[in-house]
């Protein structure tokens, strides 16, 4: 409801619509819309209930006033009025109740302000204000700098419960906060996603309401549905009802991931691995797919089959192999005889730390910024560096930089291109 102005997406919209329980409210209002040249008729009775039922039938104003005061449960009737109120309105909400955790939460919703009543007139122009700021023009940090081509990232677990949102989280934010990248982090597990658990938000209905109408999906929606978990990342996940269950063709995936290249410079996706099946062609725009392995027979045996689906379907990307929770000599297999296994080798190895995964937990941060710099999370790091290297690749430098090959590695094929050395003779 917040979205930045459009102005091909509100010709057709009136400037400001109000809704409100009283007529006292009303009286007050009046006034100040024939101020901004509005039409006072559009200052009606009816309250928040008449709002939802009023715009589900007919075009969102670019400004609408809503009163709450009649309403039992603000928050579930705010999520109804964004169900029907189109991407780009700004709302300015109305109530008596004066609760600091109650406005944040409305704030979170999108409401852009929450007024207590009563209120004066100066307070009504200074939110209209505000208002006609948002409007007037895209938000501070949303453009992509033309400098940096878009790049995405899908990390993808080998098996269920090998940590791979706990390693898309903290990717996302090292993307974000410490590379410095606009980073958007996007959970495909509709059920059972963890990317709002992990930074302590609400996941919101973006997500579910994308699947059931792709046709919704533009720039606009996107900046109403993404969670701002940090200045630099926004993350975009459900917890759909267990009886809801996902019908979709795959399209409002893919238009989610054209709306997001406009929008961010990185994308982490973190990717379901059963949806590959269903949806192969969610990797066909990604520069690099991180696959979480466990160093066990079957993680193995089915590290083996996904590294030749990649071969097969998405021949360009580069994959970097990342076992998480290594616990030394307690591994099932070692990883020397994983690496003979799979017939490659291991690029990123990271510690087993119960104690941090725990604490970033409870904490509701990341593991990587519980961590910080600890021998835990370096890896993640080395990961963030790597995927950076990646997305400056995407932007026209060459492959071999975008590769993320050690030098032990690059070394190693120059030693084996040069002639061999003859021997010396003996001396005499």
């Amino acid at each position: 409801m917040n979205a930045p102005f459009h102005p091909r997406g509100t010709a057709a919209r009136e400037p400001f619509a109000a809704f409100v329980c009283d007529e006292a409210t009303a009286e007050a209002l009046r006034p100040i819309a024939s101020e901004m040249g509005w039409q006072p008729e559009k200052v009606t009775r009816g309250g928040l209930r008449n709002a939802v039922q009023t715009l589900a039938v007919s075009a969102s104003p670019s400004i609408l006033f809503v009163d709450m005061s009649e309403s039992g449960d603000p928050l579930n009737d705010i999520n109804a009025l964004a169900e029907v109120c189109e991407p780009g309105t700004i709302v300015i909400a109305a109530g008596q109740v004066n609760d600091v955790r109650l406005y944040r939460d409305l704030v979170s919703s999108g409401i852009q302000d929450y007024l207590l009543k009563p209120f004066n007139a100066d307070q009504v122009r200074e939110a209209i204000a505000h208002a006609q700021l948002t409007l007037a023009g895209p938000r501070v940090g949303v453009e992509v700098p033309s400098e940096r081509a878009h790049a995405m990232i899908a990390v993808i677990g080998v098996r269920g419960g090998v940590g791979c949102s706990t390693i898309a989280s903290s990717l996302g934010w090292l993307l974000g906060e410490a590379e410095g990248r606009s980073t958007a982090l996007l959970d495909l597990d509709v059920h059972f996603g963890s990317a709002a658990l992990a930074f302590d938000v609400e996941p919101g209905r973006g997500l579910t309401d994308a699947i059931d109408n792709p046709g919704r999906i533009d720039g606009l929606f996107i900046e109403r549905a993404m969670v701002k978990a940090t200045p630099k990342l926004s993350l975009l996940s459900a917890e759909a009802p267990l009886n809801h269950p996902l019908v979709t063709d795959g399209s409002a995936f893919f238009q989610l991931q054209e709306e997001l290249r406009g929008a961010f410079e990185m994308t982490v996706l973190d990717l379901p691995r059963h949806m590959l099946i269903q949806h192969p062609h969610l990797l066909h725009d990604a520069q690099a797919v991180v696959l979480v392995v466990e160093m066990t027979l079957a993680g193995a045996r089915d590290t083996i089959r996904m590294l030749s689906w990649f071969k097969a379907n998405v021949p360009g990307v580069a994959v970097l192999l990342l076992a998480n929770r290594v616990a030394g000599s307690a591994a099932e297999i070692s990883r020397k005889e994983f690496e003979e296994s799979i017939e490659r080798k291991i690029d990123l190895c990271m510690p087993y730390d119960p104690k941090l995964v725990a604490q970033a937990a409870k904490l509701g941060k990341p593991v990587a910024e519980v961590g910080k710099a600890g021998k835990t999370t370096s890896p993640l790091i080395d990961l963030a560096r790597r995927c950076t290297v990646i997305a400056d690749g995407a932007g026209g430098a060459s492959k071999e930089k975008a590769s993320a090959k050690s030098l032990i590695d690059l070394f190693g094929e120059l030693r084996s291109k040069l002639p061999a050395r003859k021997p010396k003779p003996k001396a005499k």
